[in-house]
This record gives C-alpha cells, sequence and structure tokens, in this order.
C-alpha cells in the first residue's frame, strides 16, 4: 500500500445522530409491533422484522463508520486495506447537486464492475458506481473528490 493523501474519516456528531436514529426507529417498530399488535399476524412479523433490521443496521453502521476511507496513488480504500475503486479502473468523479450519491458524498464511476459491497454510512458500491460520504463531513468529502478528479484527469493526460 502506499502513502495516503487523505484520510476521510466520519463526523463523530454524524456518527451519533445516524446510530441513535436508527437505534429509536427500531425500537419504534419494536415498541407498536408489541404494544399496539396489529390484527393480522403477518403485518406484526413485518413490523418485528423491520424493527430488528433497524437496530442490525444501526450497530453495522456504527461498526463500519469506525473505519476511515483512504486515497492514495492506487484510489480509494478502506484503512483496514479492503479496496473500494482502484484508480485503474475509476472513469470519472460526479459532485454534481442532481446525482445519485450519498448525503455530502460524491459519486465514483467505473470502467468495469467490481461486486457489490455497502459500509453503511461511508460507502456502498453497486455495479459500476461507488457513492462515498454519509456521515463524513462536506468539507473533506469535497477534498477527497476534488483530488480524486484531478488523479483521473493526469492518469488520462498520460495515457493520451
Amino acid at each position: 500500500m502506499s502513502e495516503p493523501l487523505h484520510i476521510l474519516r466520519p463526523s463523530a456528531p454524524r456518527r451519533v445522530l445516524g446510530l441513535v436514529v436508527q437505534v429509536l426507529l427500531g425500537l419504534l417498530l419494536l415498541y407498536i409491533a408489541m404494544a399496539f399488535p396489529p390484527a393480522e399476524l403477518i403485518w406484526r412479523v413485518v413490523l418485528l422484522g423491520l424493527g430488528i433490521a433497524a437496530l442490525v443496521l444501526a450497530q453495522s453502521g456504527w461498526r463500519g463508520s469506525s473505519i476511515g476511507i483512504v486515497l492514495d496513488e492506487d484510489g480509494l480504500r478502506q484503512e483496514d486495506g479492503r479496496p473500494i475503486a482502484p484508480l485503474d479502473n475509476i472513469a470519472s468523479v460526479d459532485r454534481a447537486l442532481f446525482s445519485f450519491k450519498p448525503s455530502n458524498g460524491f459519486l465514483v464511476r467505473l470502467r468495469e464492475p467490481t461486486g457489490r459491497a455497502w459500509v453503511p454510512g461511508m460507502w456502498w458500491r453497486i455495479g459500476r458506481r461507488v457513492g462515498i460520504g454519509g456521515v463524513t463531513g462536506g468539507a473533506e468529502t469535497k477534498i477527497v473528490a476534488d483530488a480524486l478528479s484531478f488523479m483521473v484527469a493526469e492518469r488520462d493526460a498520460r495515457a493520451g
């Protein structure tokens, strides 16, 4: 692994707020399922399932947002070494207002799909699209997006 150019870490208040909102949603759904059970059993099961899923996602988001995203010469990866988007596979970086991207984040378009992956609150990858952001700070994310755009443009200029 090469030397990090920038490390994108989550904002502590956003991280806590995300956890609190998801836990409250899960607890509220479980409470409704138990205190005011629907007449049909299927709807009680749906409420219980959604409540448990919200609590599992809260825990997964909390754990996943503890690991930063590293921008280095090779592209984007997690601090633990898990690759997100290799530089040689990045076609473009999009920070447009109306693009489908995470909050305070940006979208990376890949040349070739690399499989689905998701770290709640930090990044996701579906097909040829990678969304970076969520609980990260807007200013920090903008710096990483601009640096990555510059790196892609520089790579394309060298390639001709």
